[in-house]
C-alpha cells in the first residue's frame, strides 16, 4: 500500500473487513507467510483419498476441506466436521453440507459428538486445543490422526511489539504434544516443525491479522493500541515491511 494511503485509512481497511472463515485472500499483496516444507494438504488429500470415514476438527469456515474434498478422487463414504464459533459453522454448512459433510457446532474443549472407533482419519489443522483422548476414542484401530499445528512462540516478534515481551506458552510444544499423543495409545509416525517467515506490508493488514488471529494479542483493539499501531506503521514505512516468524509443527499418529 505504501505512503499513498494514510494511516487512519489502513487502520478502517484493517478494523472492517468481515473476519468469518479462514479465508485469508484479503491479505494479497499486502502479507505473506511461508509455508511448511511438509505440504499439509497434499498430505491430507492422499489420506482423504485413501479413506472411508473422516473426521475435520475445528474446521474453521470449512474452506480448506471443502478444497480437499473438491480434489480427491474417491470421496469418504462418512465424513464430518466440527466447529465451534457460531459464524464459522455457518460458512462450514454452505461449503461442506453439498458434499456430504455433516457439520457439528460444539465447543472446542467438548467430547465429540461421535461413537467410539467412528473414523479411520481425523485431520485437523491449526487446531486451538487437541483432545487427544477424544482423538483416540473416535477413531479406529489403526486409524491415522494427521494434524498441522500453531507451534510455541508463533509471531512473537509481533505480539512482543505491541505488548512488550511476552513469556512463550509451553502448551504448544511439539514435544508435549508428542508425549501427550502417547499417553492415549497412539504410535507418533511422524513429527517435523518449522520456523517460517511471515511478512507485514502495511499496518492495515497488521490490523487485520490482530482481529482475526485474536490469541497473538488478546485484548487487541485500534483504539487502545492505537499508539503502537502509529509505531508499526512507520517502521513498515521506513524499512518496507514488518518481519515476524510462525512456528508450525506437524504429528502423524496412529491407533
Amino acid at each position: 500500500m505504501g505512503s499513498s494511503t494514510s494511516f487512519d485509512q489502513l487502520l478502517k481497511e484493517g478494523n472492517t473487513e468481515p473476519v468469518e472463515g479462514w479465508d485469508f485472500s484479503w491479505f494479497r499483496d499486502r502479507a505473506t507467510e511461508s509455508r511448511p516444507s511438509w505440504r499439509y494438504f497434499e498430505g491430507l488429500r492422499e489420506r482423504v483419498n485413501s479413506a472411508s470415514a473422516v473426521l475435520d476438527v475445528q474446521t474453521g469456515g470449512g474452506e480448506r476441506f471443502a478444497e480437499v474434498l473438491h480434489d480427491v478422487a474417491n470421496r469418504p463414504r462418512a465424513l464430518a466436521a466440527t466447529e465451534s464459533w457460531h459464524p464459522n459453522a455457518d460458512i462450514a454448512r454452505s461449503l461442506l453440507t453439498p458434499l456430504g459433510v455433516i457439520v457439528h457446532e460444539v465447543p472446542d474443549t467438548a467430547p465429540f459428538p461421535f461413537e467410539d472407533e467412528s473414523f479411520d482419519l481425523v485431520c485437523s489443522r491449526h487446531p486451538t486445543v487437541t483432545q487427544w483422548s477424544e482423538v483416540a476414542r473416535v477413531l479406529q484401530t489403526e486409524g491415522t490422526y494427521y494434524s498441522q499445528l500453531i507451534g510455541a512462540g508463533t509471531n512473537s516478534e509481533l505480539t512482543d511489539f505491541m505488548m512488550d515481551p511476552q513469556p512463550v506458552s509451553e502448551r504448544q510444544r511439539l514435544d508435549r504434544a508428542v508425549s501427550l499423543a502417547t499417553s492415549v495409545g497412539l504410535e507418533v509416525r511422524n513429527a517435523q516443525e518449522e520456523s517460517l517467515t511471515v511478512e507485514f506490508f502495511d499496518v492495515g493488514a497488521v490490523v487485520y491479522f490482530l482481529r482475526k488471529v485474536v490469541w497473538t494479542v488478546p485484548d487487541f483493539s485500534t483504539d487502545k493500541y492505537r499508539e503502537r499501531l502509529k509505531l508499526m506503521h512507520d517502521h513498515i514505512e521506513l524499512n518496507g515491511s514488518f518481519v515476524s516468524h510462525s512456528r508450525r509443527y506437524l504429528i502423524e499418529a496412529k491407533k
